[in-house]
């Protein structure tokens, strides 16, 4: 199994960027999709998820601003931030599980990919 992650770079504050991931040898319609994000120094946290009846969850700090997609037909996973801040800096990582109990607890997913770079500048 396989997760690629990209669309990650430097953009300015206010900007939008959209992060894709795309998955390889997983039944991927059966996942929960879910991106997590990490400053250097600091811990994992969690961003969105969007389980497998297309509901979607976010965190507080992403509400209004973020937007979690998926494409079945594609294996991939989409993030579109809209209204970036500087907080948003981050490495932006995409996890997939099978049986998630909570959205936020890492050792819920089976799968990662390689995590993206995200820079808002101010």
């Amino acid at each position: 199994v396989q997760l690629q992650a990209s669309g990650g770079g430097l953009v300015q504050t206010g900007g939008s960027l959209r992060l894709s991931c795309t998955a390889s040898g997983v039944t991927f319609p059966y996942y929960t999709l879910t991106w997590f994000r990490q400053v250097p120094g600091k811990e994992r946290e969690w961003v969105s998820s969007i389980n497998s009846a297309n509901s979607t969850y976010y965190a507080d700090s992403v509400k209004g601003r973020f937007i979690i997609s998926r494409d079945n037909e594609k294996n991939a996973q989409y993030l579109q931030m809209n209204n970036l801040k500087p907080e948003d800096t981050a490495v932006y990582y995409c996890a997939i599980g099978i049986v998630v109990l909570r959205n936020d607890l890492e050792s819920d997913y089976e799968f990662w990919g390689q995590g993206t770079l995200v820079t808002v500048s101010s």
